[in-house]
């Protein structure tokens, strides 16, 4: 359950929020697969220059996705979402946090006061055979500094 604010803390959950909407030139039922499979996934997911790696993708309420990305210098990095909520091919919510390779939660390996946990919604809607993804997290279980 996500923490309330503190006392005296006026920052509301929509400030907190951040979105990122994009719009893709396909069907809504094919950005869901880009999003929801694991050989779809590992052709975009990351950083420009990154090969992604699923090491599990349990696509159910408490089913877990777990990756890793490789840097072109030989570096790993792990992340975990843990779904929800899936309503296909419309909805996807998941806890995402930095993981190790065994799938067990860390902190952001570049920022002390990044939130362990962000709470994330992604919402596909389709209009003309293009689809927009918007994307929408928020920290979870965050102390004030990770707020």
């Amino acid at each position: 359950m996500n923490r309330a604010p503190m006392a005296g803390n006026s920052t509301s959950a929509a400030e907190q929020e951040f979105t990122i909407t994009r719009a893709f030139d396909a069907p809504r039922e094919l950005v869901w697969k880009a999003v929801t499979e694991p050989e779809r996934l590992m052709r975009w997911w990351g950083p420009k220059g990154f090969t992604m790696q699923v090491a599990r993708l349990d696509l159910r309420p408490g089913g877990v996705f777990h990756y890793g990305m490789r840097s072109p210098g030989g570096n790993v990095m792990w992340g975990r979402f843990v779904y929800q909520e899936i309503v296909a091919p419309e909805r996807l919510v998941f806890v995402t946090t930095f993981s190790d390779e065994q799938g067990s939660a860390t902190r952001n390996p570049y920022s002390a006061i990044w939130p362990l946990e962000v709470f994330n919604t992604w919402s596909l809607s389709e209009q003309d055979g293009k689809t927009t993804l918007t994307l929408r997290g928020r920290p979870f279980n965050a102390s004030a500094a990770e707020e």
